[in-house]
């Protein structure tokens, strides 16, 4: 999982460099690396962006990295902070470690 912590002015500049991160995003997801990600809030509702969540798959961290380092919005400073964390998903139809309960 890649974790974005967004500036305080995150939303006021995105909107020139959306296109191009949305770009670097559908490719890698052409690639099979990138699965699903966005920002966590909803400004509409008064809640502030403040994070995004980004789920790649790999034997490792090397792809979200690599995308976190060619992204525009961390190179142009929308982005204060990221890290790769694994995500140990044991539940649900995703999940890469599926753990059931006995019947």
């Amino acid at each position: 999982m890649l974790i974005y912590d967004y500036t305080d002015d995150y939303l006021a500049r995105r909107a020139e460099f959306r296109q191009a991160h949305l770009a670097l995003a559908w490719e890698a997801a052409a690639r099979g690396e990138f699965l699903v990600g966005g920002a966590l809030g909803d400004h509409e509702a008064g809640l502030p962006l403040t994070q995004a969540m980004l789920l790649f798959q790999g034997d490792g961290p090397e792809a979200a990295e690599r995308f976190a380092r060619a992204d525009p919005y961390v190179a142009n400073g929308l982005v204060r902070a990221w890290r790769v964390l694994p995500w140990q998903t044991v539940a649900g139809p995703l999940a890469a470690n599926p753990i059931r309960l006995p019947e």
